[in-house]
């Protein structure tokens, strides 16, 4: 039996889209009140880009741009985040809390693993109160490498693992769980594209399949 799920945050516990298109707006609002930005937000190439950090996510969104003025907007697109998280303009998938009640009930632990920054992770955390489950939060800033293996592995040998299943709708979920030798459970939701989740060891339309699979995982 498996003893550990570790989750991704963004399009697999979070509904991203519901503050994504509200907080893109406001800070290409905000860049274009600086005279650097002068046509519609890129919130399409968002999407597609969705599940990789943050530094790479500014990079292409504004690759003609400064670094200077990319961190600008990063950090002013973290406070807007934050701000509609805790306005609670956000939302979490259908049954998240139903999933992590039955996986504590039947002594699995809980781990989240996410490319996005601690300060979102924690926003999110905070607001749904999912501390009563989760053991720990991990962010993808706690690493040097911003690769998401690296940090399925940190937790990994912090909690001495030895059986666990990823869960996440993009590959670099999907890549984490294979490069650990965890099962890779992949999320058909918002962000999830029909060639990554091709890779993925079993892939779900709704978390609530994992009552019935999480049982069978190690037999």
């Amino acid at each position: 039996m498996s003893q550990a799920l570790i989750f991704d945050m963004d399009g697999t516990l979070f509904q991203t889209d519901e503050i994504l298109e509200l907080s893109l707006t406001d800070t290409f609002d905000h860049l274009r009140s600086l005279n650097q930005w002068d046509t519609v937000p890129p919130i399409e190439t968002y999407r597609e880009i969705m599940g990789v950090p943050l530094p790479k996510v500014w990079e292409t969104l504004l690759p003609n741009h400064s670094y200077e003025i990319r961190e600008q907007m990063n950090a002013y697109f973290l406070e807007r985040l934050i701000e509609n998280i805790s306005s609670g303009k956000g939302a979490l998938y259908p049954h998240v809390e139903e999933v992590f009640s039955y996986l504590k009930e039947n002594k699995y632990s809980i781990y989240i693993a996410s490319n996005g920054l601690t300060e979102y992770l924690q926003a999110i955390v905070r607001y749904y109160q999912l501390d009563q489950w989760v053991t720990e939060t991990f962010s993808i800033q706690q690493i040097q490498t911003l690769d998401k293996a690296d940090l399925v592995r940190t937790i990994i040998e912090k909690y001495r693992i030895k059986n666990a299943a990823v869960v996440g709708d993009r590959l670099s979920d999907i890549n984490a769980a294979k490069e650990n030798g965890l099962v890779a459970i992949g999320c058909n939701f918002d962000f999830a594209r029909e060639d990554e989740l091709s890779q993925a060891d079993i892939v779900i339309e709704e978390l609530i399949e994992l009552k019935t699979i999480v049982p069978t995982l190690n037999k």
